[in-house]
């Protein structure tokens, strides 16, 4: 859930004005997790609500982030970075030894064949 805390922060901070209905369709998840999340991150003080009162659209609301909800994205996306940076060397020694073993494999094939 923390990535996609991260994810709606960031969205949030850089497009306030999205209705529910947008950050689902920008995250490409449901309208049910966005309003799940939203009030989750809402419920800890991370994200604050404002109507639009001069908006012709009475329904219309801001989402904007509090200092602690800056703080919080600031923390998450550090945690967030570390893992996948974890990740990726992970994937990299992965494709290494890999890329050894089929090197393995086709000197192998080459030196078994008989020449013609």
């Amino acid at each position: 859930m923390e990535d996609t805390h991260l994810r709606l922060l960031r969205l949030i901070e850089a497009r306030p004005e999205l209705s529910q209905r947008d950050l689902a369709r920008e995250l490409g998840t449901s309208l049910g997790k966005v309003n799940y999340c939203l009030n989750a991150l809402i419920d800890k003080g991370l994200v604050k609500v404002r109507n639009f009162r001069n908006s012709s659209n009475k329904l219309a609301y801001a989402y904007l982030l509090t200092p602690r909800g800056i703080e919080s994205k600031a923390t998450i996306t550090v945690k967030f970075l570390k893992r996948k940076m974890a990740e990726y060397e992970s994937l990299k020694t992965e494709i290494e030894q890999l890329q050894r073993e089929v090197g393995q494999h086709q000197v192998r094939e080459l030196t078994a064949r008989k020449p013609e």
